[in-house]
């Protein structure tokens, strides 16, 4: 009934909801106005990319999740093909993404509170100090809720789940029959910032960001009653749903947008309320009910994701100590069967976070590119322990049809979405790995006396890839990365799709010969 003192509570029923509620949280707010305005009605384009992106990671992570049901997947998963090292890097990566989700959902909430509690945001968009403290309070009370039984989690991010795709459904249905333009689809261009402004929108605008969620039945793997039924309906299904709503938001977004703001185009789009772009153009509409409905979700929904994101953040620190890569308490719950001390930590940690990232755009971007950095490693999982493990005498629960090839070509897009998030992003992330890696090279050399004990053949790859995207980011063209412009769009992306498969190909081959621990797993099962 346990894995490592966690309880198996979740159904499947919990496990879609805590997807989706990780899905339908502050980029339905803001993610559609985003996109329209980088990419225009292409936006629909972009939201589809980075759906079907996610879908391809997540149907690597079916696979894997259900041969190997562990908490804190994310982490687990490379440790079980690769080993402690790279576990522990990858492990540095995905808490960063987790401990900047809350924060950042904290930070919308904040954000459209500021139509009518004013003062809280500057108008530069970050928090003030009145804002940081609501921000904070906010982040306690998450925090409290997480301290709860697994399965009251569930049950109150449930409930909230509920609310959260009843109102975005009624507010495109709205929108759709109050007012639809069909000339904002051709007036100014269908894509009238090209190719870059698709791909910069599924990258910065809150795409990427709000698929991210489907991470949290990944997360919670070692609490499910039945993963290798569950497992892949909540991962798949929730995407699958949340690609739907988006792509309805989206279509009644741009359709309910009057001309006359249109006339300097998507990139100047301005209108009343637009810092709540849905309760404002609700309000234009003459829909004062469903602007109330708007500004209520906004705290709702936001909140529903950063509940979940302390619900997966401390179960990390929790695989984390489970799995013998860091020392201390990290792997002891409280009675109620929560890993207690991640949760104080994930708190934290996430008040550190709101003082140099005080913005929600700022915060999301950072997230996704954690998100995307850590799942393109569960490609490189499966295709090793394809390889090292082959499913005719390691079956799975769950097998992926094609499953290398889609493995591999998930990778590649994980990449190009990586480096589409700008040369910025790329500095922030490979700048807090490179303190890390030092910080833990100093650590193994005080308490091992040097670096025998780590497995660094089967890791070592590792920084070639990270430095790769951190020059191809810098090197890539001004408008779409922000970079110096020494690489064209064309350039960068053959370069950028032969240095992945390159990395795949040598990242599979460097895997444990005999992944005994996998083994284990599987002939537990």
């Amino acid at each position: 009934m346990r894995e490592g003192g966690l309880k198996r509570e979740a159904g499947a029923a919990g496990l879609i909801l805590a997807s989706l509620g990780g899905i339908v949280g502050s980029g339905w707010l803001f993610g559609p106005l985003n996109a329209a305005k980088a990419a225009g009605p292409a936006a629909l384009i972009a939201w589809a990319i980075g759906g079907v992106a996610i879908l391809m990671l997540a149907f690597v992570y079916a696979e894997l999740t259900t041969a190997f049901p562990r908490a804190g997947a994310v982490i687990a998963l490379p440790k079980l093909s690769h080993g402690k090292l790279l576990a522990t890097v990858m492990s540095w990566v995905v808490l960063l993404g987790y401990l900047t989700s809350a924060p950042a959902e904290a930070t919308a909430v904040i954000t459209y509170a500021n139509n009518y509690v004013h003062g809280l945001v500057l108008a530069d968009g970050t928090l003030s100090g009145a804002g940081f403290v609501a921000a904070v309070a906010l982040l306690a009370v998450f925090a409290l809720i997480n301290t709860l039984a697994i399965r009251l989690v569930l049950r109150v991010n449930g409930v909230i789940t509920i609310w959260k795709l009843a109102i975005p459904m009624l507010t495109a249905i709205a929108f759709l029959l109050a007012r639809f333009h069909p000339v904002n689809f051709t007036a100014h261009g269908f894509a009238p910032h090209g190719v870059a402004g698709i791909f910069s929108a599924v990258a910065t605008s809150g795409v990427i960001y709000a698929y991210t969620g489907f991470r949290a039945a990944v997360e919670l793997a070692g609490e499910s009653r039945h993963p290798k039924r569950d497992l892949p309906i909540a991962i798949v299904g929730s995407v699958a749903i949340g690609f739907l709503l988006y792509a309805a938001l989206q279509i009644a977004f741009i359709g309910a947008v009057s001309p006359g703001d249109l006339a300097k185009g998507w990139s100047a789009l301005r209108f009343t309320g637009l810092s709540g772009p849905f309760a404002g153009l609700a309000g234009l509409l003459g829909m004062s009910w469903l602007a109330v409905l708007l500004y209520i979700d906004s705290a709702i929904s936001p909140a529903g994701v950063a509940i979940i994101a302390y619900t997966s953040t401390p179960r990390l620190f929790y695989a984390a100590g489970h799995e013998g890569l860091v020392r201390g308490p990290f792997a002891r719950v409280s009675r109620a069967g929560v890993p207690i001390v991640g949760v104080a930590i994930a708190f934290a940690v996430g008040v550190v976070f709101l003082l140099p990232l005080p913005s929600w755009r700022a915060l999301i971007k950072v997230v996704a590119a954690a998100a995307l950095l850590s799942y393109g490693m569960a490609s490189v999982s499966l295709i090793t322990l394809r390889r090292t493990m082959p499913v005719e005498r390691h079956p799975r629960p769950f097998k992926l049809a094609f499953g290398v090839p889609v493995a591999g070509l998930a990778f590649i897009v994980a990449n190009f979405i990586i480096v589409w998030t700008g040369a910025h992003t790329a500095n922030v992330m490979m700048g807090y790995v490179l303190i890390a890696a030092v910080l833990y090279a100093v650590v193994q050399r005080a308490t091992h006396g040097g670096f025998d004990h780590l497995e660094i053949a089967e890791a070592w790859w590792i920084a070639p890839y990270f430095a790769g995207l951190w020059a191809l980011a810098n090197l890539g063209p001004k408008n779409l990365t922000h970079g110096i412009g020494a690489l064209s769009d064309l350039a960068l992306s053959v370069i950028l799709a032969l240095f992945s498969v390159a990395i795949l190909v040598v990242a599979a081959r460097s895997g444990l010969a005999d992944p005994v621990e996998a083994k284990q797993t599987i002939a537990a099962r």
